[in-house]
């Protein structure tokens, strides 16, 4: 039911009636509107207090717990925020469609947790880092997609690597970690999904 779903829903968009379309993912419009109010709140402050109180970093391990949610919704630059918001959208509106409101913001936000959860090893190396952004919950829509998606399962992985890969590159650092802990992690929920029916 859950596959007939995607394939239904991901042949449904028309970029006619875009906006449309957009009010039909709630949870995916409250997702983004968050996101951005967020970003103008600690863009406000001239210290990085708020990047510090509210990204995922060594200061959890002191009792700021809040930090496996609250840095799913930071980003460290406008274009950081756009190019995250663009693949929720791109990738979450079927996604969304074919869960429901509720059950899509569960998968993207236990998802997320679990995956900053998963990355708190990365700081055992890093102690110094300060993980922020949306990419790895979004990368456990690509995870949960590739399960129930076969024939998109390559194409998933391969915009992984690139997006977790390529930027270093250039000299962008990125949470490439989250990434496959979040893949990771949408894949055994889709795993879980499946075997419960």
């Amino acid at each position: 039911m859950l596959k007939s779903n995607f394939n239904k829903n991901f042949n449904s968009l028309e970029f006619s009636g875009i906006l449309k379309s957009l009010l039909e993912v709630k949870a995916i419009c409250l997702l983004v509107i968050l996101n951005i109010l967020v970003y103008i709140f600690t863009s406000l402050s001239v210290s990085d207090y708020y990047y510090m109180l509210l990204g995922l970093n060594a200061l959890f391990f002191e009792g700021f717990y809040h930090q496996l949610l609250s840095s799913i919704f930071m980003h460290g630059s406008a274009e950081h925020l756009g190019m995250n918001m663009l693949a929720l959208i791109a990738f979450g509106y079927r996604l969304e469609r074919a869960l429901g409101a509720f059950n899509f913001a569960l998968l993207y936000l236990l998802g997320g947790v679990l995956t900053n959860l998963l990355s708190l090893s990365y700081l055992y190396f890093e102690p110094y880092s300060n993980l922020v952004g949306a990419s790895g919950a979004i990368c456990v829509l690509f995870g949960f997609m590739a399960y129930f998606m076969p024939m998109l399962r390559s194409g998933l992985f391969l915009g992984l690597m690139i997006m977790s890969f390529a930027p270093m590159l250039l000299g962008v650092q990125v949470a490439w970690y989250a990434h496959l802990f979040g893949f990771g992690v949408g894949f055994g929920a889709g795993f879980l999904k499946a075997r419960k029916g």
